[in-house]
């Protein structure tokens, strides 16, 4: 009987004991979600904006904007700013202008945005640091839609749908690239164009110009709870051909980055798996290295660039919803470090957006500058004008009996020296055709030469990369034995 009764006490004690542990195990955790300070707003103008003190400003947000593992700005938010300063263009852009007639002083406009009006028409009001518009424009093409089908087709469906998606939005940016450079308003292009030809012009910022603009000051959207159930996956490795969204934390240059140069990122966007289980949250540190750096050469040869990645590292409120194993046996081990979990991959860049023109990415990740063809049509129109500058048509007298009479005079070729003089240098130039054809002809092949000099002598874009540049990452995870000490794999070059 005594035995029965110590039975039934060490059942009801070891209940008592699991019990809220268990409970425990399954409670929700809160986690905050905010966007800190730095992080920038991708904007684009709605509207053209006049470069003046206190313009206003109005754009729209480009990309939505994620805290943790939630969208919490949308796409197409509005935001709303001003010119809050003017900065004059470096020297050389000065001399370009003047070479080419205008000698308007040319600035730079500072833009802040000062509050957000959010889809269901609530405004916050934000703070950013004063930013200038970036060297390109946002192609009016509209996001593909995801196959609403997909969630209901089971993981193999989801999965297959993330490599479509994933193949899209590759396809999508390399089709976008040109139209980065030159837009699709041709007629703010052209009324912009001419304007610039006058010796003195007021200046704008185009509409749809992109805008990376920090954050000054933190926005807070409150909390969330999550579950160890939905956290399952989060600190594992990816899984090879996932693709990340992240921005640049360094600033690189094919001009002056050295191989071995440290190049860190940040994931601007969440990474899930097939079945929406997160695995690598907005905020995840990906660090990596230079492997080539090539300065770009003369006859528009472009600079050449190609780094690589081999460490994630979670954020801190990450690390205490990480489960205590991982997902899978054949993953690289987990390195717990200064509250920190760090993870040893592979990452190489998959796609980028330059702040100078169209990048192409190889297989390998690398990048090169490249630079349109058409480019050299410029060149071929100022062979013809020049021609037409120079035109040396004689006047000659009426011809008799059969042979053809002598010369007398030259026409004046008011057109062709008129052509020239624009060329060479803008409407000045135009003007000072006027006074003579030698005049027209000299300015014409002066513009001649200049356009040969910029497009077909002198040097290529380089690479580069500001800080906060566009990337994505594509991880390629190679199986490998980690020595003892828990080391990264060896990587295969």
């Amino acid at each position: 009987m005594k035995a029965s009764q110590t039975t039934m006490l060490l059942f009801f004690a070891s209940v008592t004991f699991a019990y809220p542990q268990d409970v425990k195990s399954n409670q929700s955790q809160s986690i905050p979600l905010v966007i800190p300070a730095g992080v920038p707003l991708r904007l684009y103008l709605t509207k053209r904006v006049s470069k003046r003190l206190d313009a206003p400003v109005e754009a729209r947000l480009a990309v939505p904007l994620y805290a943790f593992d939630h969208e919490v700005i949308p796409f197409g938010t509005r935001a709303v700013g001003h010119v809050s300063r003017l900065e004059s263009v470096p020297k050389w852009q000065r001399v370009r202008a003047i070479l080419g007639g205008d000698f308007t002083p040319l600035h730079v406009a500072q833009v802040e945005f000062t509050s957000l009006v959010l889809p269901d028409g609530r405004e916050m009001q934000l703070h950013t640091a004063p930013s200038a518009g970036l060297n390109s424009l946002l192609p009016l093409r509209p996001p593909k839609q995801r196959n609403p089908n997909a969630q209901s087709a089971g993981l193999v469906g989801t999965a297959k749908q993330n490599l479509k998606d994933q193949a899209d939005a590759q396809i999508d940016r390399i089709k976008s690239l040109p139209e980065l450079v030159r837009g699709t308003d041709k007629k703010e292009w052209l009324s912009d164009y001419l304007m610039s030809r006058l010796p003195y012009h007021p200046q704008y910022v185009r509409s749809r110009t992109r805008f990376d603009a920090e954050l000054a000051a933190p926005l807070n959207f409150g909390s969330e709870d999550v579950t160890p159930g939905s956290m399952a996956f989060l600190g594992s490795q990816p899984a090879a051909g996932s693709v990340v969204h992240a921005r640049l934390l360094t600033a690189l240059d094919s001009a002056s980055s050295t191989q071995g140069q440290k190049v860190e990122a940040v994931l601007e966007q969440p990474l899930f798996s097939a079945d929406h289980k997160l695995i690598l949250p907005e905020g995840t540190h990906v660090d990596g290295s230079v492997v080539v750096a090539k300065k770009a050469g003369w006859f528009h040869r472009g600079g050449r660039l190609r780094f690589n990645f081999q460490n994630l590292e979670l954020p801190e409120m990450a690390t205490l919803l990480v489960p205590p194993q991982t997902s899978a046996p054949s993953q690289t081990p987990q390195v717990q470090e200064k509250k920190r979990l760090q993870i040893r991959t592979q990452g190489t860049l998959a796609a980028a957006e330059g702040d100078t023109g169209p990048l192409k990415v190889d297989h390998e990740g690398g990048v090169q500058a490249t630079e349109s063809k058409t480019r050299f049509i410029g060149t071929a129109v100022a062979l013809l004008v020049a021609q037409a500058a120079g035109d040396a048509d004689h006047i000659r007298a009426p011809s008799s009996g059969g042979t053809r009479g002598a010369i007398i005079g030259q026409r004046q070729n008011i057109g062709g020296r008129t052509l020239g003089g624009g060329l060479g240098f803008g409407l000045l130039g135009t003007i000072a055709a006027q006074s003579s054809r030698t005049v027209g002809a000299a300015l014409g092949y002066y513009g001649l030469a200049w356009s040969v000099f910029s497009t077909v002598v002198a040097r290529g874009r380089e690479v580069q990369f500001d800080k906060n540049a566009v990337v994505d990452i594509g991880f390629n995870t190679r199986e490998s034995k980690p020595d003892s000490g828990g080391a990264a794999p060896k990587r295969n070059e």
